[in-house]
């Protein structure tokens, strides 16, 4: 059985940090495109940031790129976001996924709220 867990969300003033995690199990991580999507309220799922299976190739959407870094650890088999310089438009359900070919899997989700 696959499993996707992620931590690290909660709470934060504008201009924090947080790390989030997405611990894998029941599948070969080392083999899958990791990746993070958000979902503010009222608002579609977003790709926010996408790491290859070696960890080589990186995207980031616009809105993100210089203050969020996707990483990874294979021996871990856990991906990791780490979000800088956060603001209150970044406050959303964070959701890794893991891809390989057609298959998919979604973990359930870590709330992230940026507010004073």
């Amino acid at each position: 059985q696959v499993q996707l867990v992620e931590s690290g969300g909660g709470l934060v003033q504008p201009g924090g940090s947080l790390r989030l995690s997405c611990a894998a199990s029941g599948l070969a991580f080392s083999i899958f495109t990791m990746s993070w999507y958000r979902q503010a309220p009222g608002k579609e799922r977003e790709l926010v940031a996408a790491i290859s299976s070696l960890g080589g190739t990186l995207n980031y959407a616009e809105s993100v790129k210089d203050r969020f870094t996707i990483s990874r650890d294979n021996g871990k088999n856990t991906v990791y976001l780490r979000m800088n310089s956060l603001k209150p438009e970044d406050t959303a359900v964070y959701y890794c996924r893991a891809d390989r070919h057609s298959t998919n899997f979604w973990g359930q989700g870590t709330q992230v709220t940026v507010s004073s």
